[in-house]
């Protein structure tokens, strides 16, 4: 570990080292650097890939800025952590980031998924498959919540898993969706082999060179077939959840619209309740002074001449 120094009045960030990981952060992330430093080293395995061996500094930014100034303009505004697979260096956000950010354990191990990945079959992995592992590996289960919430999403069918590859640059909507189909379609891939997982199919992948060679050996599958496949499982397994989820919606909304005039109408018919009520109790009040007012004038009445005859 090296010690925190001064240069020109700026404080640098200090090294906090642990087998091959590095951390440099800043005094204020010094305590942050220390768990993420003991986690990573503790958990230095991936999915179906060999042990990693390649040194690996991570830097925490102080701040938003500083953060935006060393990633640069490649990474989206959405993003707490970005990963320079060539350089084996991780860049993200400490402990000044906004909760949206995520567990800072959890994103780095995601980070750390890709350098682990690149390290094995270099630049060979498509972006969705590249972030679908780093999300498999980080056990980002939360991310399939996207599919059981969105009917669309739930029930595609014409869906190709090159096409995830756009979705990642179209905003943070579209990003989760296209996150949360590549995390779908990697447990899929490793659930067709229960017993080892993706260790054949990422061993195959090494050998062959290729997406689709390795899933033709591995599992005696195409591309398009494993597609068929992914979009099947995934309109079974989140179709009804995310139907229900849709008709929620929908029906909240339906309420919100009619809920103001249903009230709306309540009180308008309690108001014409009541005033016919009253209306109803004044009536009945000035027939009853009528009918008193009619005995009183009989009892008060003077005593006509009476006729006697003989």
């Amino acid at each position: 570990m090296l010690l925190a120094t001064t240069v020109r009045g700026q404080v640098t960030p200090t090294r906090f080292s642990q087998g091959r990981f590095h951390v440099d952060a800043w005094p204020s992330d010094s305590v942050l650097a220390r768990t993420l430093l003991t986690r990573a080293a503790a958990n230095d395995t991936f999915p179906g890939l060999p042990r990693p061996r390649d040194s690996v500094l991570v830097v925490i930014a102080p701040d938003k800025a500083t953060f935006e100034a060393m990633v640069g303009p490649r990474a989206p505004e959405w993003g707490a952590a970005f990963a320079f697979p060539g350089e084996r260096r991780i860049v993200m956000q400490g402990a000044g980031a906004p909760s949206s950010a995520g567990d800072p354990v959890r994103v780095l191990r995601h980070e750390l998924a890709h350098l682990a990945l690149f390290e094995f079959l270099g630049a060979a992995a498509p972006r969705w498959f590249d972030e679908g592992y780093a999300s498999y590996a980080a056990g980002e289960w939360d991310r399939e919540d996207v599919i059981a919430a969105n009917l669309g999403l739930a029930l595609g069918r014409n869906r190709s898993l090159a096409a995830l590859d756009s979705g990642f640059q179209l905003g943070s909507r579209s990003a989760d969706a296209s996150y949360a189909l590549s995390f779908r379609a990697v447990a899929e891939l490793a659930a067709l082999d229960p017993a080892r997982g993706l260790t054949l199919f990422m061993a195959r992948w090494k050998e062959l060179g290729s997406f689709d060679r390795a899933l033709r050996s591995a599992h005696g599958l195409t591309t398009g077939s494993f597609e068929t496949l992914w979009a099947k499982n995934t309109r079974r397994r989140y179709g009804a959840v995310a139907l229900f989820a849709d008709l929620t919606v929908g029906v909240t909304v339906l309420l919100l619209i009619i809920g103001p005039l249903w009230v709306f109408r309540r009180r308008r018919d309690r108001a014409r309740m009541a005033a016919l009520v009253a209306a109803e109790a004044e009536a009945a009040r000035r027939e009853r002074e009528a009918v008193i007012e009619a005995l009183l004038a009989s009892v008060s009445a003077p005593p006509g001449d009476e006729t006697h005859s003989s």
